[in-house]
């Protein structure tokens, strides 16, 4: 073999280590990359799957809140559509409420079409009420009254006797749920797509307007079916190469599912380019010392050969210690000065490098799950701060007043839960809580009860309902005057049938004379949806002359949990009053 091939081979040798660590950082980032762009896209697609899951919550819980009016309830036409044209005023995400018969026969809507005007008997929405005789949701429709691409659903309606007598449905505007859903997209390369139990396309972003109401391609529903939840690497609808994460909603929208994507080559686009110039680095320092050897390998013949040999061949046994001793201006001089030093550095930072590697991926992995708690606690926290704020400043006196007094309520309630690390707080420590700022008056306090610690969801309950009874009893009743009392008193009783419930009383005596209110204002509404439907208690309000008397039966059991979004209390009332 002549020294010329030597010599060029002893080069690409020293290059050999540059190549593996060139291979194993790249390989790492990429994998890391993966992990990393896999976790997000899924977490969107989870995301996007529980926002669409508070869509028909919030649709559920206006539909229960419709149909108490007796208009709906009487199935009167003229009554039933002005109330109705009241409550999607008050919703802009829905696109029309309407009232149809069994048959799906139409009584009355929100647009104000005339009763028998249309008949809906065959949308799925309607039969599966019907059929089922509770809330549920249905397909892609293009609507006829509206004439939007909307998503229903709808609340059986039934009589005395428990029989089914119509069908309370409400159309959510796909447009509404387009930009909804999308809203918590944090890049413009993320695609989105939710298609009903049929396969039917609802939104579709970017590109929505092709693919809105019509079939996800059979062989993609076949992949979405088979595997359900989880992340792949796949072609998406568009036909470009996407990371993409299915989800199921929750609750009545379990018949849905969710896909989001991730374009990869915009994920990896600057994994790609650090590799480009990675490769063209490596390249023009491989070209450069094969010059250089060339070129050596004509001037010397036999002094530097045999230490270069004696130095590769301690290379090749993994002595990166070893040096060629070569120094000077000439060609040899400078190639063995480089080799010494690049053998020097790759000594000392090839641990170096997969230590950062390491730790780079764990840091990022932590950061991706502090900004998902965070978002999670801002977001419902704001949430309830926004639903209290809307109705709050609808009629009566001193909103601001209003709405800073229940932000503070729920602010100490928060610091209840917040000291125990929301594992729950005591009944007495909420009451006092609610009673401290009053105390030292003229009024009397009686607390009478056993201890009791609630679970968080309770506390939050319970601490909104005792500030709107107290509220209200030093605006109107035995607060407001000298020697006014209030009473309060519980109990903890065990049912075989119900389990543990908890039974409170609220008296006041002493105060200005008291009959029941003409309409029900905020503070009542807040009291019922607090009681009656977040904890699935009873309530019973007695406005006797004497004073105000309030019975809560309140079960202690675990209840699922719940996020109080501004969709669902938009339903609490259109105007507040004095309880």
């Amino acid at each position: 073999m002549s020294l010329t091939t030597r010599i060029l081979l002893l080069v690409l040798l020293a290059l050999a280590p540059a190549l593996a660590i060139q291979g194993y950082n790249e390989h790492a980032l990429r994998t890391s990359r993966d992990e990393i762009v896999r976790a997000d896209t899924m977490a969107t697609a989870r995301t996007v799957a529980e926002d669409l899951s508070q869509v028909a919550e919030s649709a559920r819980q206006a539909l229960n809140f419709l149909a108490q009016d007796p208009a709906v309830r009487a199935m009167e036409p003229s009554g039933c559509t002005e109330y109705l044209r009241r409550a999607v005023r008050d919703n802009p995400q829905f696109a029309v409420f309407a009232l149809t018969r069994p048959d799906g026969t139409v009584v009355c809507n929100s647009l104000g079409s005339a009763p028998g005007s249309y008949a809906v008997p065959d949308r799925v929405y309607q039969r599966r009420a019907v059929a089922e005789g509770t809330f549920v949701m249905g397909t892609y429709a293009h609507g006829n009254a509206s004439r939007k691409d909307s998503l229903h659903f709808a609340q059986a309606l039934p009589d005395a006797e428990g029989r089914t007598v119509g069908v309370l449905a409400v159309a959510v505007d796909l447009g509404w749920l387009d930009g909804y859903l999308r809203r918590n997209l944090r890049l413009p390369s993320t695609s989105v797509t939710v298609a009903d139990q049929d396969g039917i396309i609802l939104v579709r972003y970017p590109d929505g307007n092709g693919w809105v109401g019509k079939p996800v391609p059979p062989d993609r529903q076949r992949i979405v079916m088979s595997r359900g939840e989880g992340v792949r690497v796949d072609f998406g609808i568009d036909g470009r190469e996407r990371i993409l994460a299915n989800a199921k909603p929750g609750g009545a929208a379990s018949s849905a599912w969710v896909t989001v994507g991730r374009d990869r080559k915009v994920a990896f686009a600057d994994v790609d380019a650090a590799t480009r110039r990675g490769v063209v680095l490596i390249v023009l320092g491989a070209v450069l010392a094969l010059a250089a050897a060339l070129l050596a390998g004509r001037v010397f013949i036999r002094r530097p050969f045999d230490r270069l040999l004696r130095t590769a061949s301690k290379w090749q046994a993994g002595d990166l210690a070893a040096r060629t001793g070569l120094d000077g201006a000439d060609e040899f001089g400078r190639l063995g000065s480089k080799l010494d030093a690049m053998a020097g550095s790759l000594q000392r930072n090839e641990a170096d490098l997969r230590d950062e590697v390491r730790n780079g991926r764990a840091m990022q992995e932590r950061q991706v799950t502090m900004l998902h708690e965070l978002n999670h606690r801002v977001k419902n926290t704001l949430a309830t701060v926004q639903a209290l704020a809307r109705q709050s400043t609808r009629g009566g006196e001193a909103p601001g007043e209003r709405l800073e007094a229940r932000i503070l309520a729920l602010s100490k309630t928060h610091d209840l839960l917040t000291r125990d690390d929301w594992s729950g707080a005591p009944l007495r420590a909420v009451l006092e809580n609610e009673l401290g700022p009053y105390r030292g008056g003229d009024a009397t306090f009686v607390v009478d009860g056993p201890d009791v610690d609630l679970p968080p969801r309770h506390v939050l309950s319970l601490g909104m309902t005792l500030h709107e009874l107290a509220t209200n009893a030093a605006k109107h009743g035995a607060l407001s005057v000298p020697g006014g009392e209030v009473r309060i008193a519980w109990s903890v009783m065990a049912d075989a049938g119900k389990g543990r419930r908890l039974l409170l009383e609220w008296h006041e005596t002493g105060g200005p004379p008291t009959a029941p209110p003409t309409r029900r204002g905020f503070g009542t509404r807040l009291i019922a949806v607090s009681v009656e439907r977040e904890l699935d208690g009873e309530i019973d309000l007695d406005f006797a002359e004497t004073g105000l008397r309030v019975t809560l039966d309140i079960p202690l059991t675990a209840l699922g949990v719940a996020h109080l979004s501004p969709l669902a209390t938009a339903h609490l009332g259109t105007r507040s009053q004095r309880h």
